[in-house]
């Protein structure tokens, strides 16, 4: 009778199940479950001591995640859109925690928007991860400002308003970690993650992450639709189907066309090799020419390791101020007058 072999081990001496967490209650076949494995991986293969690490969100699908890995992390589940606040404090109180922020498209670019474009502009070392699918998946559907507007929901609408681009977003306020991805694409998103956790200053991930359950499912005996329109409305049942996790794999510069679950496309253009992150204004083109032809450019896109990160312009010590005492953090009645006449005109 042969051993049984004992599972692999990283520096740390942990094994990849000592990453996870809580079991997913994700529609089957989510794209945010492959972010969650992703994120897994990257914290594996890094050897990232899971008790160093603040997991944070706001409200939505997306916000639900950070209990499926990193159990040995703190978290905190905020308010709706504004994670930014409540992950800048933490990090600021202790720098010797690391923050993930996790958030969705609705999160960050309609209810949160405020807090992501001034949590750029502060800059504090945080990896955050918006898990992009254009839909209100909680609320039944609705279009988030990153649906695009040549693109219908399962009831055959178009949104009225064009999308907002977070990646471009993000280059114009100057962010200096600038990625996107697709849930699907472990091979890119795992290094991504790798290069953002290593990162001294804001790491801005956007990943499309398809919404199995709001793609357009007409037809279905076991929709929302169909349920509302023959129905007798008591609540509001209806069925989801199982369906295959979307992997692929392509090489850098090529084109990539994928088909969701309910049939549509969406077609992905991997940045080439040769493409140079540090020189913005390359990355603004690369991003408005992809997005003039309908792609999709995914990658590191932009990346700038001379920006201050907001510990080091506010001057913090390396001693968390969650250790000091009242008598180290109260400054004396002359330092306190000199800062208050610093801001008189």
């Amino acid at each position: 009778m042969s051993e049984e072999k004992a599972p692999a081990v990283n520096q740390l001496g942990l094994s990849k199940a000592d990453y996870k967490a809580g079991a997913s209650t994700m529609c089957k076949g989510c794209g945010h479950d492959r972010i969650s494995e992703a994120i897994i991986q990257a914290c594996y293969d890094l050897g990232v001591d899971g008790r160093s690490v603040i997991k944070m969100s706001g409200i939505g699908c997306s916000s639900k995640t950070p209990a499926y890995f990193l159990g040995q992390s703190m978290g905190l589940n905020s308010t709706h859109g504004r994670m930014p606040s409540f992950a800048t404090g933490a990090h600021l109180a202790n720098l010797d925690m690391n923050p993930i922020g996790v958030s969705g498209d609705g999160d960050s670019a309609s209810i949160g928007m405020g807090q992501f474009v001034h949590m750029i502009r502060r800059n504090p070392k945080m990896v955050y991860i918006v898990e992009n699918n254009g839909v209100y998946g909680l609320t039944k559907g609705q279009f988030s400002a990153t649906a695009d507007r040549r693109s219908p929901s399962k009831r055959g609408k178009f949104p009225r308003e064009d999308s907002i681009d977070l990646c471009g977003l993000a280059l114009e306020l100057g962010a200096p970690f600038v990625a996107r991805s697709f849930s699907g694409d472990k091979k890119q998103l795992v290094p991504i993650l790798k290069a953002a956790f290593s990162f001294d200053g804001l790491a801005f991930i956007d990943v499309i992450s398809p919404c199995v359950t709001f793609n357009n499912h007409e037809g279905s005996t076991k929709s929302y639709t169909h349920q509302k329109e023959h129905g007798v409305t008591y609540h509001d049942p209806f069925f989801i189907a199982p369906k295959e996790q979307i992997d692929i794999e392509y090489e850098d510069g090529e084109l990539q066309e994928v088909t969701l679950h309910d049939g549509s496309k969406l077609v992905l253009r991997k940045l080439e090799k040769d493409h140079n992150p540090a020189e913005i204004s390359s990355a603004r083109s690369m991003l408005m020419e992809t997005r003039d032809r309908g792609e999709i450019l995914t990658g590191l896109i932009h990346v700038d390791t001379e920006q201050p990160s907001l510990a080091e312009v506010s001057g913090l010590s390396r001693e968390p101020l969650v250790r000091q005492e009242q008598g180290d953090l109260r400054p004396a009645a002359g330092v306190l007058q000199g800062i208050n006449d610093s801001f008189r005109i």
